[in-house]
């Protein structure tokens, strides 16, 4: 019985240290988390600097699409002023052949 108990005894701090880990074991665990935290950090940083250029490529898309719009409405405004100037022109023609006729 004694033999037993003693068994026991010595599996459960077995069980005890292997689930603590001796020293070793910890500074390698210890070095693994810093490696992996390490790697987090670059592909966070890296994450980071693509989404930077994801946003500035999408402003200035952005800004090139307002530049575009705006010169089509300038266009269309000039459009729209030489076709009145045109439309005025014609009237004084019109009107100036009409006074010479009388």
């Amino acid at each position: 019985m004694k033999k037993l108990i003693a068994l026991s005894g010595l599996m459960a701090l077995t069980a005890l240290g292997m689930a603590c880990g001796g020293s070793e074991s910890n500074n390698a665990s210890n070095a693994n988390a810093k490696a992996m935290n390490a790697t987090a950090n670059a592909m966070n940083s890296a994450a980071n600097a693509m989404n930077s250029a994801a946003n500035s490529i999408q402003s200035q898309a952005n800004s090139m699409a307002n530049q575009a719009s705006n010169m089509a409405n300038a266009a269309n405004h000039a459009s729209n002023m030489s076709s009145n100037t045109m439309k005025s022109n014609s009237n004084m023609s019109s009107s100036n052949a009409n006074a010479n006729k009388k």
